[in-house]
């Protein structure tokens, strides 16, 4: 009996989705390139499920339904594109190619324009929730060829994580690469989260000197409301496990991130749209400068600057850490959203800004109460630009603006380094600021490049240029662009 789907690389992710679309009723086969892997799964964690090991690829190919529909969770780059040639010449037109790994958006625009051109369909599927999403339902994020979405949509839409309403935390992102793209923004979000808490952190400990038992006591509460969410829960478990020998393991970790790149595909997408994703960009260069540990350790020895510790009332601290984390993680959101707005533009994508944050209310790394907010804002206003200008989000911003100013003035104080808190604000203030002092910068620009300007009393799109030295002459470099 030929199963309903494919997939291919049984590393964790792999194995949990696969076990996952077994679990729901679907048949699937499988292939792993260490071919005893797959014999290891089928008579292990796969045994007694309708699960079917193939030993080559062309064993594999002819035992799917038609039209094939094969998920691919290789390593992004490379070895999706030999994959992708290996398949062709085993599949038939109609066929659908699913990349469900982290690939990025332009390598799946082009993806999808060269398998359609082979006659086959392919979809760049965004997959969160790590391995435990994988196996219980992750959240999943599919674009590319819009005809494969009837025949994977049964499946998908079983197997994601559902919202607490019962709907499906997974539906149909947009052509070509804008699955992957909404799968790059969710990350570059989750690296700013995880950035704001840690900041938050950071103050609760260096700052006011709580110990790891009282910060747990502070994250179960605040996950008790407006920022219910998936990494305030997990900050709140790290903070109070303890191993064997009674070690508080958070305190034991080297203080040096990692990260696998997609943060920094979302911040130069950004800067490639001219769109400003401060608060994920200052969340990537955090990760860098936690990096280079040994050189910061002996600045440390060199630069005198002495950490203060708070005096005062840690109740109104606290309070006012609340409400800066709530208002900086709006922010964040805020700027995600300019950039798929950008995003669809450049790429004519017709994206549902509301439903992605319904895709992504459960399931994934980010998935938060917030998101629920979100999704009503864009059902108010489908066309909203910044999530900053809807009428929850303007009242809920502006009744949390003052302890969002106290906090980064307590952390400057006490020397705490607060990048993304900061640059939030900042951004806050410069997008609500009728007038920025770009204008003295277009003025250094034409005085040195002749790179013109346009007036306050003039049309816009009219250009002019002044002859700051009277040695410049009339010539300008017409690179002037907003």
């Amino acid at each position: 009996m030929p199963s309903d789907i494919g997939l291919i690389g049984l590393a964790v992710m792999g194995e949990n989705l696969a076990l996952n679309i077994a679990n729901h009723g679907f048949s699937i086969s499988v292939f792993n390139r260490t071919t005893v892997k797959v014999d290891e799964f089928v008579a292990g964690r796969a045994q007694g499920k309708p699960v079917t090991g193939a030993h080559t690829l062309q064993e594999f190919v002819a035992s799917l339904k038609a039209p094939r529909k094969i998920i691919m969770l290789v390593k992004a780059g490379k070895a999706v594109d030999e994959l992708i040639e290996q398949l062709l010449p085993l599949c038939a037109p109609g066929d659908i190619l699913i990349d469900g790994g982290n690939s990025l958006f332009t390598d799946t625009i082009r993806r999808t324009q060269y398998v359609e051109g082979k006659g086959l369909l392919y979809v760049g599927s965004g997959v969160s929730g790590g391995e435990e999403g994988a196996l219980k339902g992750p959240s999943m994020m599919p674009g590319g060829s819009p005809a494969a979405w009837k025949h994977i949509k049964p499946i998908f839409q079983a197997i994601c994580a559902k919202t607490p309403d019962g709907d499906p935390c997974c539906d149909w992102i947009g052509e070509n690469g804008a699955g992957h793209f909404v799968k790059m923004i969710h990350n570059g979000i989750e690296y700013g989260d995880m950035q704001l808490i840690c900041e938050v952190y950071d103050v609760m400990k260096r700052g006011l000197g709580m110990t790891n038992a009282e910060m747990h006591a502070v994250f179960d509460e605040w996950n008790k409301a407006e920022l219910d969410s998936y990494l305030i829960e997990i900050t709140r478990d790290i903070l109070g496990y303890k191993d064997e020998a009674g070690n508080e393991v958070v305190d034991l970790i080297l203080d040096a991130a990692g990260q696998k790149g997609t943060g920094k595909w979302t911040v130069v997408a950004a800067l490639d749209d001219g769109m400003p994703l401060t608060l994920i960009g200052e969340a990537v260069f955090a990760r860098c400068l936690s990096a280079v540990k040994e050189e910061r350790v002996a600045a440390s020895q060199e630069i005198k600057g002495k950490v203060g510790t708070f005096k005062g009332d840690r109740a109104k601290v606290l309070k006012d850490l609340r409400a800066a984390l709530y208002a900086a993680k709006l922010v964040s959101y805020a700027q995600g959203y300019q950039l798929m707005r950008a995003a669809a533009k450049t790429h004519k994508w017709n994206l549902n800004y509301g439903g992605i944050a319904l895709v992504w209310r459960g399931g994934c790394i980010i998935r938060s109460a917030f998101l629920g907010d979100i999704k009503k804002a864009f059902k108010r206003n489908p066309d909203l630009h910044n999530l900053l200008l809807d009428k929850f989000f303007k009242k809920a911003v502006s009744s949390r603006q003052a302890g969002w100013r106290r906090t980064v003035i307590l952390a400057t104080k006490l020397g705490l380094p607060v990048p993304c808190m900061s640059s939030a604000l900042s951004y806050f203030d410069g997008y609500r600021s009728e007038r920025l002092p770009a204008n003295l910068l277009q003025a250094q620009r034409d005085y040195f490049g002749a790179h013109t300007y346009e007036r306050v009393d003039k049309p816009r799109g009219e250009v002019f240029h002044t002859n700051w030295t009277g040695r410049g002459g009339a010539t300008t470099s017409q690179t002037y662009s907003v």
